[in-house]
């Protein structure tokens, strides 16, 4: 391998650190240089949300690799450091010190960021998004002495936050403008059991609603008005309405972009040296047939790998099926696979949705789009072979626990 290659990777985050690693597993010789924005080397976010906010991991836990590492594989780690321009051209990139890099090859791992709340009020201090290492620090340092907390959003990040913050002892309320929390991720069926877990701990979960303006009182956000005027007073507001790929750097180079950078199966963007991973990425699928864009811990962790030896010249491709997982008060879950909410037509059970120990599938025509398993543990292979398999299942089966769940792939009714 060419020792004087240059591989830039923009951003250093999970995915960029990831695919840091692998260039050396697999054998680069030549210089590596991983450039973030952030003080921090390179961590983990889903503690951020999970274990790390609510005081059960330790903040070293959180980062990719300890700190001698970098140093130790000869990667140029450039904290507090932006790259605000790219040269496809020259086969540069632009700095924010206002240095230039070259680069023999460079890959995108920008992530993304918060979508901010477009109303009055929002730039109160006193309200807060959750993204990164020091957003969590705050609620963690909020939490103990806030009485009342305000979650604009009934997604991921608002109901895990919801979650810790009622164990630090607040009263919450959730916002949420859709009839239920994550109706638009898990449909009808799956999102009320998110809803009566909340409910059940104490949450005022309050839905079909519109904010309207953030009140505040000497430059302190003091509460959250709602369109009908009602008002919800609150000691700390969070805001957690999704999330933008940072596709700006991008976009200014010329690369196609579309909900993202979007990249072929092998992550690489229209231009051929460069390519995309994570959060940034609208990657096509090979087994879904389409360009999809995952905003989880496990396509951060996995697609740069991918990206990494094909910026190496590996034939390779990306075609892991999408998966997330979340910890809420004592209900712990891991989902599979990839359905649009008008993409299935049934969703079937199998085990206890009431005690909250089952697993849900999502089909369509009687094939398993993705499934669910809530509090049940070790059949997440089971489901993803049933995904992948694209076979038609005997739905009395598939919610029967009695049957299991490998003996129906290959099982085509």
């Amino acid at each position: 391998m060419a020792v004087d290659m240059t591989y830039l990777i923009a951003g250093a985050g999970l995915a960029g650190a990831k695919a840091a690693q692998t260039l050396r597993e697999e054998g680069f010789q030549g210089r590596i240089v991983l450039v973030g924005e952030e003080s921090e080397r390179p961590y983990e976010r889903p503690p951020l949300s999970k274990g790390y906010l609510l005081g059960r991991t330790e903040r070293e836990e959180i980062y990719v690799h300890p700190q001698p590492w970098y140093g130790e594989h000869d990667v140029d780690l450039l904290l507090d450091t932006a790259v605000t321009g790219i040269d496809p051209a020259e086969h540069e990139v632009r700095l924010s010190d206002g240095s230039r890099i070259g680069y023999t090859k460079l890959l995108l791992a920008t992530g993304s960021s918060p979508r901010q709340l477009p109303i009055s009020g929002a730039d109160l201090d006193g309200v807060l998004y959750l993204r990164r290492v020091e957003d969590s620090d705050r609620l963690k340092a909020v939490f103990p002495t806030a009485s009342r907390v305000a979650i604009i959003g009934g997604g991921w990040i608002g109901l895990e936050t919801a979650a810790a913050a009622r164990a630090a002892g607040a009263e919450v309320t959730v916002l949420e403008s859709a009839e239920l929390p994550l109706l638009r991720v898990l449909g009808r069926e799956v999102a009320e059991v998110f809803a009566g877990l909340h409910r059940e701990h104490g949450v005022d979960l309050r839905c079909g609603v519109r904010v309207a303006e953030i009140v505040g009182r000497g430059g302190q956000a003091v509460g959250v008005r709602l369109a009908d005027g009602s008002q919800v007073d609150a000691d700390a507001i969070i805001v957690g309405i999704g999330i933008i790929p940072n596709s700006g750097l991008a976009l200014s180079a010329g690369l196609r972009v579309d909900n993202g950078v979007q990249v072929t199966a092998r992550l690489r963007t229209s231009d051929l040296d460069i390519y995309a991973a994570g959060d940034v990425a609208n990657a096509f699928h090979r087994l879904l047939g389409k360009h999809i864009r995952v905003e989880h811990w496990a396509n951060a962790l996995h697609q740069p790998q991918v990206a990494a030896k094909a910026m190496l010249g590996q034939d390779v491709r990306y075609d892991r099926l999408p998966y997330f997982f979340t910890d809420q008060y004592d209900l712990g879950m891991e989902y599979s696979g990839y359905v649009e909410p008008d993409e299935y037509d049934e969703v079937t059970f199998r085990g206890d949705v009431q005690t909250r120990h089952f697993v849900a599938f999502w089909l369509r025509g009687g094939r398993v789009l993705a499934g669910m398993n809530v509090n049940i543990w070790d059949v997440n292979d089971a489901i993803q072979d049933l995904v992948r398999s694209g076979e038609r299942v005997d739905t009395s089966a598939l919610g029967d626990p009695r049957t299991p769940l490998g003996s129906l792939v290959g099982a085509s009714p």
